[in-house]
């Protein structure tokens, strides 16, 4: 049986910390479903349907990724995709917090459903979508920390 895990975020845009957490979450799992979450209450700078092209855009070559738009619970996804977990991404200590309150709540949804979370790679500690948008706001060279098919989209704003 294949074990498919779950990739849940905004993707606002998508950074190459998030491609590392895929990349490093295929060792472990056969497919990871990227899970565009389409929250229109976090106030992204991208609509859903250019957050959701940019991160098929930047997987498209590998066959084990599947994108998929979603709103609602995380757990209802997952069951949509048949998925035995979550895959989460930690950068800092200080992420844990927010995502073991996340997993926590998500097992009390569904317990058959597990949260793994991967480590960030040192060079991806300190990248964040939030980062990514203000430093191109403000003309900054991002282009080390996002993927090619992310930088049209940055530059048009």
């Amino acid at each position: 049986m294949m074990r498919t895990a779950i990739y849940p975020g905004t993707f606002d845009p998508v950074t190459l910390g998030h491609v590392d957490v895929v990349t490093r979450g295929l060792k472990i799992f056969d497919r990871i479903v990227v899970g565009v979450a389409d929250n229109p209450n976090k106030g992204p700078l991208f609509d859903a349907e250019t957050r959701f092209s940019m991160v098929r855009e930047t997987f498209i070559s590998e066959p084990k990724i599947e994108v998929a738009r979603f709103s609602g619970l995380l757990v209802d996804l997952a069951h949509q995709y048949h998925a035995a977990a979550i895959l989460r991404g930690l950068r800092a200590a200080s992420d844990f917090e927010y995502e073991f309150q996340m997993a926590t709540m998500n097992r009390r949804l569904d317990a058959q459903i597990e949260t793994v979370f991967v480590m960030a790679r040192e060079d991806y500690t300190f990248v964040s979508s939030r980062f990514i948008r203000e430093i191109s706001s403000m003309g900054g060279d991002v282009s080390a920390l996002v993927p090619a098919s992310v930088l049209p989209h940055l530059c048009g704003r």
